[in-house]
């Protein structure tokens, strides 16, 4: 997209957004915190899951796990048992590992460098831009479903291919450096609106956009099952998970191989249990 657009343009877009986080901003917990540690548990929790099922785990995980250090102390599995629930098993490794990180190689201190935050496992430029706005008020320019929705809605109503390279010069020009941690909610909430309310998701226009496949019966779903079982009965053998879960042995023995190679779960002779 040419970048062209006059700042009058500019103007009603923030206009426009400021006014619907005035009228209809969501009061969600992770925004009555600046502590790092409890916005990057979110940040990461709410990475490919529905805000509904983040606001049920949330309070129980930072309850669990108040701190960076409590949390590094923490195993593997205890950390996966408080996860239950959210899907996407290798973020809670993800978020540990991140906490290990910050008490041994950051003294407990979160850096405030998006480029420092990129190297931490599971955070992409995405939610490195998101720790910066709202652990720091720092206005880096991220782009993420709601964003991109609302920049393809107002931008680019009848766009049929929208990039990201498009959307970030925009992000850019309209952020509020003064206060880009609020800017940020009234732009998700804008676009979590639109998405409710548009007929069609102006994010299918996105070249981003990628329909997700189907859960129920999928490998993932059986992985997450695997998990479960494991996490609650402890130490069992490929047999008796086949059984438990009524599933295939082959079938259940390939995901036991893929959970093993990513250090989820430990294999010993025959038997398989949650790394700990």
């Amino acid at each position: 997209m040419s970048m062209s657009v006059s700042p009058r343009r500019m103007k009603k877009f923030r206009d426009i957004v400021w006014r619907h986080y005035h009228e209809h901003g969501r009061a969600l917990p992770w925004r009555n915190t600046k502590d790092p540690y409890r916005i990057v548990a979110s940040e990461i929790m709410l990475q490919q899951t529905q805000v509904e099922r983040v606001l049920e785990k949330y309070p129980i995980f930072v309850r669990r796990f108040p701190s960076w250090k409590r949390l590094a102390r923490a195993t593997p599995a205890q950390a996966l048992a408080a996860w239950q629930g959210l899907g996407y098993n290798r973020r809670a490794l993800a978020l540990k590992r991140i906490a290990e990180t910050v008490v041994r190689k950051y003294k407990g201190k979160l850096p405030k460098d998006p480029a420092l935050l990129e190297e931490f496992p599971g955070i992409g430029s995405a939610t490195a831009g998101s720790i910066c706005a709202f652990a720091f008020n720092i206005p880096v320019p991220f782009i993420e479903t709601n964003i991109r929705r609302a920049y393809i809605h107002f931008f680019f109503p009848k766009k049929r291919t929208v990039g990201d390279d498009d959307i970030l010069p925009l992000v850019k020009r309209t952020v509020d450096t003064h206060n880009p941690r609020e800017w940020f909610w009234a732009l998700m909430d804008y676009g979590s609106m639109l998405g409710r309310r548009e007929k069609e998701n102006p994010n299918r226009r996105s070249s981003q956009y990628h329909k997700q496949s189907k859960f129920r019966g999928s490998d993932r779903q059986l992985r997450g099952n695997i998990l479960t079982l494991l996490i609650r009965e402890g130490m069992l053998s490929h047999q008796a998970i086949a059984k438990k879960l009524n599933e295939p042995r082959a079938r259940v023995r390939k995901i036991i191989l893929s959970l093993a190679k990513e250090k989820f779960i430990h294999v010993h002779e025959g038997k398989v249990n949650i790394v700990r």
